[in-house]
């Protein structure tokens, strides 16, 4: 049965359409819904509210609590996989690419263009999911926020089996044949400009003293896998 507030959230809020978009994507009427609509204020893309309205801090708590839910789930499902391998997994599950796929397919770009204004980032997908996460967190408290993740975001939208199988650490084996061809390998910061009221990092790739590919990204280190994977196809490695 809905509590007051929850029912009030459904059918009186001023944020009732919004509480229609996050039905299907959630599943619950949240009480806390200020927190849920706070989640898809990005802030380059605010578009209302003083200046710090934005999911920034829900999103750097709930960047921990997906980290923490992400490792007990692994080390339950894999009770003979070392060390290694879990934090490979770990890495391959949060990192931003496939927190933007979730996102994606979860539907929330559909909330998200409602709060922003302007050209929006596949990285701002992931943001809002980590931030959403930060939300149930308070909402629901761990142990609830931590079974509701596994069920209905880890378990319906990513095939963990089919990540397993996945090498996209393109920086690690673009080191390890450099090593293995005795080549002296770097990777230089070449700018960092804002674009979009966000910081831009141009990374390029330089194989013995010469740049042979470059990328730019919002993140640093997505840069330099960009320009990594670039550079694994420019060089032809298997």
């Amino acid at each position: 049965m809905l509590s007051v507030l929850k029912v009030y959230n459904k059918y009186f809020s001023e944020d009732k359409e919004l509480v229609g978009k996050l039905l299907p994507i959630i599943g619950f009427v949240p009480r806390r819904l200020h927190l849920f609509k706070l989640a898809f204020y990005h802030k380059s893309m605010n578009s209302e509210g003083p200046k710090n309205y934005n999911n920034e801090r829900l999103e750097f708590l709930g960047d921990a609590i997906l980290s923490s839910i992400v490792a007990e789930y692994l080390f339950k499902k894999y009770p003979n996989k070392d060390e290694g391998f879990l934090t490979k997994m770990r890495s391959k599950i949060v990192k931003r690419k496939t927190l933007n796929d979730i996102a994606d397919r979860m539907g929330l770009d559909l909330i998200l263009s409602e709060y922003s204004m302007g050209k929006m980032s596949n990285s701002m997908l992931g943001n809002a999911l980590e931030a959403m996460v930060g939300a149930l967190y308070i909402e629901l408290g761990y142990e609830k926020a931590k079974n509701y993740f596994i069920s209905n975001v880890l378990m319906k939208y990513l095939d963990v089996h089919e990540l397993e199988e996945i090498d996209d650490n393109h920086k690690s084996r673009l080191l390890e044949w450099c090593q293995k061809n005795n080549h002296q390998l770097n990777f230089d910061l070449k700018s960092k400009f804002k674009h979009n009221k966000r910081d831009r990092f141009k990374v390029a790739v330089v194989l013995n003293g010469e740049e042979i590919s470059h990328a730019e990204d919002y993140n640093k280190k997505s840069a330099e896998q960009h320009a990594a994977l670039l550079a694994i196809n420019k060089l032809k490695i298997d």
